[in-house]
């Protein structure tokens, strides 16, 4: 039977998916402009803000595509979510914020001849706290330590600030830092390819590391989330996301950097698969099922309805940009009053 409520769960899902891959990418652009190493620690900067510069706003429309679902489709959740998470959420929006007006002041700075330090260090810092902030609030819907009695909405750190959030939130950073060197060795030659290769090594192991201490994590103090995960098919989703990863690190070791590219998504996709499989049905794990979560079937329906045309405008033109801007070096800019 048709169920609007599952499927409607299932285009959020989605959105997030999306939103790691490419919003993630974009995210760690920013983490290794602030780990940029070595002899050419500069052309990996220059070299990632080439590659996020054509697609650096377009992306967070996957983080709008999911707030947009949530509060049409699972109003009641929605209010939930925003009323127990409003601080990490806070917090990540900030970041988008300022991340953003500090690429283009550096942007503008540096086609003037006038770039500001600073704003380099804040859109560092904040491509490292977004992420960790949606990766607490994400992971506070399963940790158990959100409650709603009486209709009331429990507040306070207690609920999105401890050892299953703050793990969580690294995940984010990890995800998002594995994610852009590795699409980074397809953009770049020479040795700025072998530097991201080793960059990509290196985050692939620190995010193999986290997750599987996450598992324990869960254990003790997310009972019952790490009891769906463990002990139903979703982890069938962790085993195939640890083989995914495998295959990343020896595809890059032979230097299949554009299979270490699907590979590194599959990674992502599986693994954001197996945790919102554990949440399934609960939208906040064992306090509120989608279905009470959701808004009347007639809006689902029309939601549901729309969507299709939404996809039609957006989708063509999206991969346009990303095929369009491929990551090639962007023509240097002459410094003023000189001709090119």
């Amino acid at each position: 039977m048709f169920d609007p409520v599952s499927l409607a769960a299932l285009v959020a899902a989605l959105g997030l998916v999306l939103y790691a891959l490419f919003g993630g990418a974009d995210f760690g652009g920013g983490i290794w402009t602030a780990l940029a190493f070595g002899p050419r620690a500069r052309e990996q900067r220059e070299a990632l803000f080439n590659a996020i510069g054509p697609v650096w706003e377009t992306n967070h429309v996957w983080l709008i595509f999911v707030v947009v679902t949530l509060f049409t489709a699972f109003p009641t959740g929605f209010a939930a979510l925003f009323i127990a998470l409003m601080t990490p959420l806070v917090v990540a929006l900030v970041g988008i914020n300022f991340r953003g007006a500090a690429y283009a002041f550096r942007h503008y700075g540096r086609a003037s001849g006038r770039e500001v330090p600073f704003s380099a260090r804040v859109f560092e810092i904040a491509s490292v706290l977004t992420p960790f902030a949606l990766g607490m609030a994400v992971s506070a819907t399963a940790a158990g330590t959100i409650t709603i009695d009486n209709d009331v909405v429990a507040t306070g750190t207690g609920v999105w600030l401890n050892p299953f959030t703050v793990m969580g939130g690294v995940v984010g950073i990890c995800i998002c830092a594995c994610l852009a060197p590795v699409y980074m060795t397809v953009r770049v030659r020479g040795a700025l390819q072998e530097d991201f290769r080793n960059a990509a090594i290196a985050a692939g192991v620190a995010l193999g590391v986290v997750t599987a201490a996450m598992i324990p994590l869960a254990l003790q103090t997310a009972p019952e989330f790490s009891h769906r995960l463990l002990g139903s098919w979703p982890m069938l989703c962790v085993v195939l996301a640890v083989l995914a990863g495998v295959a990343t690190q020896l595809l890059l070791l032979l230097r299949r950097y554009r299979l270490a590219q699907m590979t590194t998504g599959a990674t992502v996709v599986l693994t954001l698969a197996g945790f919102a499989a554990a949440l399934h049905p609960d939208l906040i794990i064992q306090e509120m099922p989608l279905h009470a979560a959701a808004a009347p079937r007639s809006t689902l329906i029309a939601y549901l309805a729309v969507l299709p045309i939404g996809a039609v405008i957006l989708v063509p033109s999206l991969w346009f940009l990303y095929w369009t801007f491929r990551g090639e070096p962007a023509p240097e800019i002459p410094p003023e009053g000189k001709e090119p």
